[in-house]
């Protein structure tokens, strides 16, 4: 049965129903033939759900098709306030504007919600959130939109988190780190929809404009993930260590922007990389010694739980479908919405749900975020 396949197979088998070669598919894409045949061989695994959607619409198939026939993904699901943000983004006439330290302990709530993962209440508050930031100056407007952007990412909605993250950027003026604190969401935005050369020349122009600090850093990570996803290893390697440099040197607690930026970040998006890159025997390595850091327990629960589901893509890939559920199961207890909420993450689900006998725990999260009647 085609459900049984794996998405690459399923992505072959659509390619040649439709009478196209790897070099066709691959045009229309933008991408090169090494990347379909990596992806129909299953040495890349296409964990995105907009990447997914974009194939499904080359091959004129629907994305369940290509996932497999569950239901629809769990944003559709679960969260139904995005169409209530893109509205208030829609709109450009200022509300009354409220008292600026009211505006401002609204704004501190709206991070912390989405630090804790805590998705489906931020859903809720962002859209007032935006119009009454709309009336105040660049230090709350900034954020507001630079959380609004994160989260949209966060829910597969990247071309709307682009928009988001770039109203962050105008909003900031002539602020230069600002508009890089700014430019840490569209780098993200950018890479969750495959522009990754986009996203590499995005944040390095952000980073040479601020000085080293924890914003420069961040960036620079984002850089190197995304020079990971354009395939070069090197410049991926160069950039994590720029970061690096830049995290030994730097103050625990200097994150005045919300960055999560320090030496266990470094690490964590090493492994990142290396998954992004392909080489998941390097990333499980790896990663076993950047859980044991004195920081990890110390990040933000939205930076632990996603970066434990790109943890689960590795073990996926290396074969080890117990150490994907490990990875999984512990991603939700440390932040539930980041696995049940997240169409990416449903992707790592449903491969991992699919083991004869599905792992334990996971078979719990594909009824949970409804991959199983």
């Amino acid at each position: 049965m085609t459900g049984e396949l794996p998405i690459g197979r399923r992505v072959a088998r659509w390619r040649v129903r439709r009478r196209m070669t790897q070099q066709m598919l691959a045009d229309r894409l933008g991408r090169s033939k090494s990347w379909v045949d990596k992806v129909e061989r299953g040495v890349r695994t296409l964990d995105r759900y907009p990447l997914i959607q974009e194939i499904a619409e080359v091959l004129r198939v629907d994305p369940m098709a290509l996932l497999g026939p569950h239901p629809a993904p769990a944003t559709e699901q679960g969260l139904d306030g995005v169409d209530e943000i893109r509205a208030a983004l829609a709109r450009y006439d200022n509300t009354p504007q409220k008292p600026t330290g009211e505006v401002r302990r609204h704004v501190e709530y709206a991070w912390l919600t989405y630090q804790h993962g805590h998705y489906a209440q931020l859903v809720r508050v962002l859209p007032g959130l935006l119009d009454t930031a709309h009336g105040t100056g660049p230090e709350l407007l900034v954020p507001a939109y630079r959380i609004t952007a994160s989260l949209l990412v966060k829910l597969g909605e990247a071309d709307l988190a682009w928009l988001a993250g770039d109203r962050a950027m105008g909003a900031a003026g002539g602020d230069p780190v600002l508009a890089a604190t700014a430019a840490v969401p569209v780098g993200a935005a950018l890479r969750a929809s495959g522009r990754h050369r986009l996203a590499l020349a995005a944040t390095l122009a952000a980073a040479s404009r601020v000085g080293p600090g924890a914003v420069q850093g961040t960036l620079l990570l984002q850089a190197a993930l995304a020079a990971a996803g354009c395939g070069d290893s090197s410049r991926a390697g160069e950039l994590t260590e720029q970061a690096a440099d830049i995290a030994a040197r730097i103050r625990g607690g200097d994150d005045l922007h919300r960055t999560g930026f320090g030496t266990t970040a470094v690490e964590l998006a090493r492994v990142v990389a290396a998954v992004e890159l392909g080489d998941v025997e390097e990333a499980v390595r790896r990663h076993a010694a950047a859980v044991r850091r004195d920081g990890w327990r110390r990040l933000p629960a939205e930076h632990r739980a996603a970066y434990l589901v790109d943890v689960a893509r590795a073990y996926l890939q290396v074969g080890d479908l117990r150490g994907a559920a490990r990875a999984l199961v512990e991603a939700d207890a440390v932040a539930p919405a980041e696995v049940r909420c997240r169409p990416s993450a449903r992707t790592v689900i449903a491969e991992v749900a699919r083991g004869h006998p599905a792992p334990a725990g996971v078979a719990r999260l594909a009824t949970l975020v409804g991959l199983t009647r």
